[in-house]
């Protein structure tokens, strides 16, 4: 796998992972109706790093790196992403979470939360974790999830 800096020619793999999701409703608070285009200018935007995991000759995965929080908050940082359902359980989300981590580290971070985080992505919690991430907050009933209602977003948060 190579994880590498998204190129404007890989805004159409990134879309082909990040619309379906954002469409689905249950892990990012983002609006379901959100144009292709508008997606990917949250995804690839000026105020972040953007990066494509690719495996077997094709992208799996994506992820961004950000300040958290601008001015005395930007020493935290803060990151999104976003694996093709296809190639679950491949290890890409792990890679790019390690590979965020390393990256963070590098641009000068201290730490990095995430700060919404769907309770019911088990998956995902479980996987911060792993990687060395804490629940520091539930936020109850904050994310109305499209087929189970309204459940808890957790903030999570580890320093490097």
């Amino acid at each position: 796998m190579q994880i590498r800096r998204a190129a404007q020619a890989d805004h159409a793999a990134i879309a082909r992972i990040i619309v379906p999701t954002i469409r689905a409703g249950e892990t990012y608070a983002l609006d379901r109706d959100l144009s292709e285009g508008a997606a990917l200018t949250y995804w690839t935007g000026a105020d972040r790093e953007t990066y494509v995991a690719e495996q077997e000759g094709a992208v799996r995965g994506t992820y961004y790196l950000r300040a958290n929080q601008a001015g005395f908050g930007a020493h935290v940082a803060n990151c999104g992403f976003m694996t093709d359902p296809a190639a679950s359980g491949r290890g890409i989300a792990r890679s790019m979470g390690a590979h965020a981590l390393d990256r963070a580290r590098a641009c000068g971070f201290t730490a990095m939360q995430f700060n919404f985080v769907v309770s019911t992505n088990v998956r995902a919690v479980r996987l911060w974790e792993s990687l060395g991430f804490a629940v520091v907050g539930r936020l109850p009933g904050a994310f109305r999830h499209p087929s189970l209602g309204c459940v808890d977003a957790l903030v999570m948060f580890r320093t490097l």
